[in-house]
């Protein structure tokens, strides 16, 4: 592997660890359930991109596999959490609650 591409794969490897720490602050700070679902969504996309890099990095076709499975596990987790916040929604409504 040549120095332009291992420097590359450094210097993305430290963005998305940047970005995931801002994807964190947004998961603390919310404010709403939506912006929660859309901040795990998001972390779980940087965490399977630096999946991606460490393949590259470490020439290891195993962390693919891991990418792999992380994808599947967030996506589904992103479902399950919407339509949770869909429930909560709808019953608020019925409620008479308003909890932007």
């Amino acid at each position: 592997m040549s120095a332009l591409v291992t420097v590359s794969i450094i210097i993305s490897a430290v963005l998305m660890v940047i970005s995931a720490l801002l994807i964190l602050i947004r998961l603390m700070l919310g404010p709403s359930l939506p912006d929660r679902v859309v901040g795990l969504d998001m972390l779980t996309l940087s965490l399977v991109a630096f999946c991606a890099l460490a393949t590259l990095y470490f020439e290891q076709r195993a962390f693919l596999d891991v990418a792999l499975v992380l994808a599947l596990i967030g996506f589904l987790a992103t479902v399950a959490l919407a339509r949770f916040a869909e429930r909560v929604q709808d019953n608020d409504r019925k409620n008479g609650e308003d909890h932007d």
